[in-house]
C-alpha cells in the first residue's frame, strides 16, 4: 500500500472544483499554520479511491484558528460557515468546498451529549476521532515543498486499514456517541469492512445500555441522510441498513423499527439510481426517497413513530407516510396507461423524491422504462398550447384544465405535432363544449307560480 504523498498526488485526487480553494488555503497559510489531510479522505487516498470530502485542520492554541485562517485565505468571493463551539469552519466557492478543523479534543458529560471541545495537539485530535483507520493524517505544508510526504497515525492503524477492520479507540466510543455506530454501518457497506469482535461486543453493550435515547432526531435525520446519499459513492443502503438490522440497532432506535425482505429489491435499485441515474436532479433528496421505499413495508404506525423519531416533519413527513398507497395507485395505473401521454397524467403531479421512489418500487422492468422516458424525456417537452390559449377559444373553469391534458397527451403520442393541428384540437374541444353547454337545460327564473 502506498503510504507517501506528494502535494501534485493529493491535488490530483481531489474534486475538480475544490483544488483552487485548497491551494489558496495553503498559500494563506503559509510557514506559519501547519495544515493536515485527515480522517476519510486520508483513507480514500490510501485505498486508491476517489476523494469526495475534503477534511483538514490547522494546528493552534486557539479554538478559533480554523476560522482565523480561513478569512485570512478568502477575504472575499467564498460563503465560510462557521461554528466556534466547535472549532470548524466550512468554505464553499465556485462549486467546491472544505471543511477545516482546529486540532481539538472532545470532551462528553454524558453518553449521547454534545462534547465540551477545547483545542489540542494533532495526537489528541487523532484520539478523539470514531475509528481508527479515520486517525490517518497528511502534513500538507511539507508536501507543497514538492517532497513525498508519510502518512502519518499509529502503525496499527495502518494495519487495520489493510485488514479491512473497523477498530474503536476505546471500549466507551459507542457510549459516548451512537451515531458511531451508523457510521460503522455506512464504512462497512462503502468499503467492505467490518467491526471486529471486541467493537461487536461493545456496540451491544451500548445498545443495551440505551445510548440512542440521548441522540436527538435532528442528529439521527443527518445520519440516515448520510446514509441513503452515500450511494453516489457506491454504498448500497440496503446492506447499511442490513447491517443495522442485524445488529438490532434499528428496534432500539425505535421500538418495531426493521428492515423488510421485500422492502430489499427496491431499496437496491434506489441505491442504484442514486448513483447512476442521468434523470436524477440536484434537487432530488435521497433521504426522502430512501424513507418512502424502506418505510412502505412497515405498518402505518410503525413508519409515523419512526419519522417522528427521526425528526422528518412538515411536507416530507406526509409524503413518505402517504406514499405506499400512492405507489399501489400509480403502479397500477401506469399498467394500464396506453400511450406517453396517458403515462405523463400519471405523473405530472409527482414530487421528485416520490419519483424516484416509485422508479425503485416498480418491479416490473417495463414500468421503470416507463418512468425513465417520461422524467428523461417527456416531462421536458412543452405543449404547444397554453391556457390563455384556451381561454380565448371561449373555454373557462375546470375545462381548460381538462383540455390542456388532453391536447399534451395527444402532443406525447405524436397525434398533434405543431402548434397548429393543436389549436385545431382545441377548437374541437371548445365546439363540443359549447354544444354540450347550450343542450344542458336552462334552470327557469323565479318560483313556481
Amino acid at each position: 500500500m502506498k503510504t507517501a504523498f506528494s502535494l501534485e498526488s493529493v491535488l490530483r485526487g481531489v474534486p475538480h472544483h475544490s483544488v483552487g480553494l485548497l491551494e489558496t488555503l495553503l498559500e494563506a497559510a503559509g510557514e506559519r499554520f501547519a495544515v493536515h489531510l485527515v480522517g476519510g479522505p486520508v483513507r480514500d487516498l490510501l485505498l486508491e479511491r476517489p476523494l469526495r470530502d475534503i477534511d483538514l485542520v490547522v494546528e493552534g492554541l486557539e479554538i478559533d484558528v480554523a476560522e482565523k485562517l480561513a478569512r485570512r485565505a478568502f477575504r472575499q468571493g467564498a460563503r465560510i460557515t462557521s461554528h466556534a463551539r466547535f472549532g470548524t469552519v466550512h468554505i464553499e466557492a465556485g462549486g467546491g468546498s472544505l471543511d477545516l478543523a482546529t486540532t481539538r479534543s472532545e470532551t462528553y458529560s454524558g453518553p449521547g451529549a454534545l462534547p465540551r471541545v477545547e483545542a489540542a495537539s494533532l495526537e489528541v485530535d487523532r484520539a478523539r476521532r470514531d475509528f481508527s483507520v479515520n486517525t490517518l493524517t497528511l502534513e500538507l505544508k511539507r508536501a507543497s515543498r514538492g517532497k513525498r510526504v508519510s502518512v502519518a497515525g499509529v502503525r496499527e492503524a495502518l494495519a487495520d486499514l489493510e485488514a479491512g477492520r473497523l477498530r474503536t479507540l476505546h471500549p466507551r466510543s459507542f457510549h459516548d456517541d451512537a451515531t458511531r455506530i451508523l457510521r460503522a454501518a455506512r464504512l462497512a457497506s462503502r468499503l467492505g469492512f467490518q467491526l471486529g469482535r471486541a467493537e461487536r461486543s461493545q456496540l451491544r453493550a451500548a445498545l443495551r445500555d440505551g445510548a440512542f435515547g440521548a441522540i436527538s432526531g435532528d442528529r439521527l435525520r443527518r445520519e440516515f441522510d448520510r446514509l441513503f446519499a452515500d450511494a453516489a459513492l457506491g454504498a448500497a443502503p440496503i446492506e447499511t441498513l442490513r447491517n443495522l438490522s442485524r445488529w438490532h440497532a434499528l428496534a432500539v432506535i425505535e421500538p418495531g423499527l426493521g428492515l423488510s425482505r421485500e422492502a430489499g429489491p427496491a431499496l437496491r435499485r434506489l441505491g442504484r439510481s442514486i448513483e447512476t441515474s442521468p434523470w436524477r436532479h440536484s434537487s432530488a433528496r435521497p433521504l426522502i426517497s430512501g424513507l418512502c421505499v424502506w418505510l412502505a413495508e412497515e405498518e402505518a404506525p410503525i413508519r409515523r413513530r419512526a419519522l417522528e423519531r427521526l425528526g422528518v416533519r412538515g411536507e416530507a413527513a406526509v409524503r413518505i407516510a402517504a406514499f405506499p398507497r400512492r405507489r399501489a395507485r400509480d403502479l397500477r395505473a401506469l399498467e394500464r396507461a396506453r400511450g406517453r401521454g396517458a403515462v405523463d397524467a400519471i405523473l405530472e403531479d409527482l414530487d421528485e423524491d416520490s419519483l424516484h421512489a416509485l422508479h425503485a418500487s416498480a418491479s416490473a422492468r417495463s414500468l421503470r422504462r416507463r418512468i425513465e422516458r417520461w422524467a428523461g424525456e417527456d416531462r421536458r417537452r412543452r405543449s404547444p398550447l397554453s391556457g390563455s390559449d384556451l381561454l380565448a377559444l371561449g373555454l373557462e373553469g375546470p375545462a381548460v384544465g381538462r383540455a390542456l391534458t388532453r391536447i399534451r397527451g395527444a402532443f406525447l403520442d405524436g397525434a398533434v405535432a405543431n402548434r397548429e393541428e393543436a389549436l385545431a384540437l382545441a377548437s374541437e374541444i371548445a365546439l363540443h363544449a359549447a354544444s354540450k353547454k347550450a343542450r344542458r337545460p336552462r334552470k327557469p327564473k323565479g318560483g313556481q307560480g
